[in-house]
């Protein structure tokens, strides 16, 4: 059962399946709001106290997609998991570039909306006064994985998303394992991949390659054909005691 502490919004402008999503996430123990637009979703954020929000792609007063934009700005400590349909690829890719943690195509079964909500989320399962900071060093970049940040050379810290820094994590701790695509998603999402065209570890990476200026040069991550990706330097792990 998942501590009701954690709050998640529901946006779509089915008042059908807003109502039965929350009376299945409000049996998993998941405390809910509902928003059936833009407005709506933007009123309910703005009041705070939400972990997740469940948001679909298609709003009656404006994009879910530039509403993710607008969230992964305003509060890039919550986590998205979009909505979209089966056969609208280039939304789940876009909704991955805009910073989406997650997406699930309609028509689904609440019960994988939960589990998905469970793996975005599990990140913040373990109490950080029970894990033992670490600081993980490579190519002159440091990342405390209880703070869950990143810096530079010169201090400056990194945008990431939750999904981002969860993925460099598996890296960080894995350094010159080739891990396949599948393997990735397991461990990032705790799911397989089933659809063969499923671009989520693809778009994932390659937020991640920009935002350490990694594009064109692969310094820090290799493609290896037929095999997947590989955290190919050096790796520091400094770990305190207590």
């Amino acid at each position: 059962m998942t501590d009701a502490r954690v709050r998640v919004l529901v946006v779509d402008d089915d008042a059908e399946i807003r109502s039965l999503l929350s009376r299945y996430l409000e049996s998993q123990g998941f405390a809910t709001e509902l928003a059936g637009s833009r407005r709506e979703a933007e009123q309910k954020v703005a009041a705070g106290g939400l972990d997740l929000v469940v948001l679909d792609v298609m709003l009656p007063d404006g994009s879910g997609l530039d509403l993710c934009r607008q969230l992964r700005d305003e509060k890039p400590e919550l986590a998205i998991i979009l909505l979209t349909a089966l056969k609208e690829d280039v939304d789940r890719i876009v909704g991955l570039e805009l910073g989406a943690d997650d997406y699930l195509g309609k028509p689904f079964n609440p019960r994988e909306l939960a589990a998905r909500i469970r793996a975005v989320l599990r990140r913040g399962t373990e109490r950080p006064d029970e894990l033992r900071a670490v600081t993980y060093r490579f190519a002159g970049f440091a990342a405390d994985r209880i703070g869950r940040r990143v810096t530079d050379e010169a201090g400056r810290d990194l945008e990431l998303t939750g999904a981002e820094f969860d993925l460099l994590q598996i890296f960080l701790e894995r350094p010159g394992r080739v891990l396949s695509r599948d393997t990735l998603l397991e461990l990032l999402h705790g799911r397989s991949i089933t659809d063969p065209f499923d671009r989520t570890i693809d778009v994932t990476m390659s937020r991640l390659r920009r935002k350490f200026g990694d594009g064109g040069v692969f310094r820090l991550f290799k493609t290896v054909r037929n095999g997947g990706y590989q955290f190919s330097v050096t790796v520091e792990r400094t770990q305190e005691d207590g």
